[in-house]
């Protein structure tokens, strides 16, 4: 693959108004890019929501490895990169042990994900819209007092980058996360300003650069950076492939790999957004998708069996690792 200079061109998107044209526009979005940024001023998620998490993050990672070995959910394989996983809330209560360092914090993370919930059911029912379908076809199926679903909010740290011997060339890019798509509906990515570093495949294979900010800052921009939101998995199989579920992956920034500034650490958070596991991933009831089909460019199986987001989600998890589906039930 090669890369480009060029920072991809995204549109940011604001969501505070639920008409046909906001809408068109996610669409246009998620079927040429698979990517977008939502305006993060058009949510209800506040500069004081962000920076708390961020700093209950900061304050996790930072925390002795024997209370992080407590939470420890098996081996780490990757050197450049750690994360923290939390599962469904109930009643603002997490349903798992959480580390020494958040357990003051329990109810703080339970209301960020119930914000990004609502974020998240906002861009659905945008999307839905820009479909022409019902705007609550989707949300309904994510309504989580309606069972268990895969959503997955994660604290993400990676370390700086160690310095190279100048006699060491580099021969690859070095990659703090590898190429991947994400397996639910959509992800809501949560980043630092100066903290780069997530790249997009385009059409053409190459690899291009997705800014934190897709525009200098200016005087107005004194909120944490727009949310950059991208199509799953789920979503893409949902639609047809007419919504694209984007590979992507995470590099050190090539001034970094360059030596010519500081290695310095990036923070990120990422929601991830899924059906409920019972949902039945039948054709969404669009002209746009059934036009897909006709066309012969759908992604549902070839036997017509209607998968659940719980089975296509299995799927993935086992085509991932190598593993049996059966070792996730």
């Amino acid at each position: 693959m090669s890369q480009t200079q060029l920072p991809i061109q995204l549109p940011i998107i604001d969501i505070s108004n639920a008409d046909p044209e906001t809408g068109k526009a996610m669409i246009d979005a998620a079927t040429n890019y698979g990517f977008l940024y939502v305006d993060s001023a058009s949510t209800e998620i506040s500069n004081g929501n962000v920076d708390s998490a961020f700093a209950m993050a900061r304050k996790f990672f930072a925390s002795p490895h024997e209370e992080k070995q407590q939470v420890r959910i098996g081996p780490n394989t990757n050197s450049r990169r750690r994360a923290f996983n939390f599962g469904e809330f109930k009643d603002n209560k997490a349903q798992q042990p959480l580390p020494p360092s958040l357990i003051p914090h329990e109810a703080e993370i339970s209301n960020f994900m119930h914000l990004c919930r609502k974020t998240c059911d906002r861009i659905l029912s945008l999307l839905a819209l820009g479909l022409g379908i019902p705007p609550d076809w989707f949300t309904i199926r994510h309504d989580p007092s309606q069972g268990p679903s895969g959503v997955t909010f994660r604290f993400l740290y990676y370390p700086a980058i160690q310095s190279h011997s100048p006699s060491t060339p580099h021969r690859t890019t070095d990659i703090r996360a590898g190429a991947h798509s994400d397996y639910g509906s959509i992800t809501l990515l949560f980043q630092r300003d100066g903290q780069p570093g997530l790249e997009i495949q385009t059409p053409t294979g190459e690899w291009a650069p997705v800014p934190v900010r897709p525009a200098p800052r200016g005087p107005a921009e004194t909120g944490f950076p727009p949310i950059l939101v991208n199509i799953g998995d789920i979503l893409s199989y949902w639609t047809n492939g007419l919504l694209k579920s984007t590979v992507h992956r995470v590099v050190f920034p090539a001034e970094e790999q360059a030596g010519a500034s500081p290695g310095k650490d990036r923070y990120s958070m990422a929601y991830f957004c899924h059906p409920l596991d019972d949902a039945e991933l039948v054709p969404v009831p669009s002209r746009l998708v059934e036009q897909r089909r006709v066309e012969g460019m759908g992604l549902g199986p070839a036997d017509g069996r209607i998968m659940t987001a719980r089975e296509h989600l299995v799927r993935r998890l086992a085509a991932t690792y190598g593993r049996s589906p059966d070792e996730y039930k």
